[in-house]
């Protein structure tokens, strides 16, 4: 017979306590990654995403489109509706010039948390460089950024009805 099954329950019960307190300081002992950086969606981009936070609408508020300068060169901003998805505001900025995209500027998405941070850091350019080359709002989804790649491309189509493309 064992020696640990019926001669010696105490035994057991010692190694039992000792392998979870072992589990427990190993567990208490892990240190959780910091924060990832966000990514921003151009060089443009840079003081928009920053501002974001404070510019960004209270839940529930949907602002409306407007347009931004026309230059004599054709060129035109547009930035679409904020849509508001499962975990935040999106918005979006897109610049003109005859007719053709020439930027997509990401204006408000989801930073409240790191994993906000993280998924939008990969999701934001790759929707950017989606619209560039499609030159339309009809671009695919980023795989796990579904709700911002669908609050990305509706305001980008409104954005683009508003200045008549």
């Amino acid at each position: 017979m064992h020696a640990l099954k019926k001669h010696r329950p105490l035994r057991r019960v010692t190694l039992a306590a000792a392998t979870t307190v072992t589990g427990f300081v190993l567990l208490l002992s892990l240190k959780p990654h910091t924060a990832p950086t966000v990514a921003q969606a151009s060089s443009s981009a840079g003081q928009s995403a920053s501002q974001s936070p404070s510019q960004s609408p209270s839940p529930g508020s949907s602002s409306g489109s407007s347009s931004g300068s026309t230059k004599s060169t054709g060129t035109k901003t547009v930035t679409g509706d904020t849509v508001q998805t499962r975990w935040g505001p999106v918005q979006v900025r897109v610049t003109l010039k005859n007719g053709k995209i020439t930027d997509v500027t990401a204006v408000s998405y989801p930073t409240d948390n790191p994993r906000d941070q993280e998924i939008n850091s990969y999701a934001i350019p790759q929707l950017r460089r989606e619209a560039l080359a499609a030159q339309s709002a009809q671009i695919d989804s980023v795989s796990g950024a579904s709700y911002t790649s669908d609050g990305y491309k509706q305001s980008l189509q409104s954005a683009l009805d508003s200045a008549g493309l």
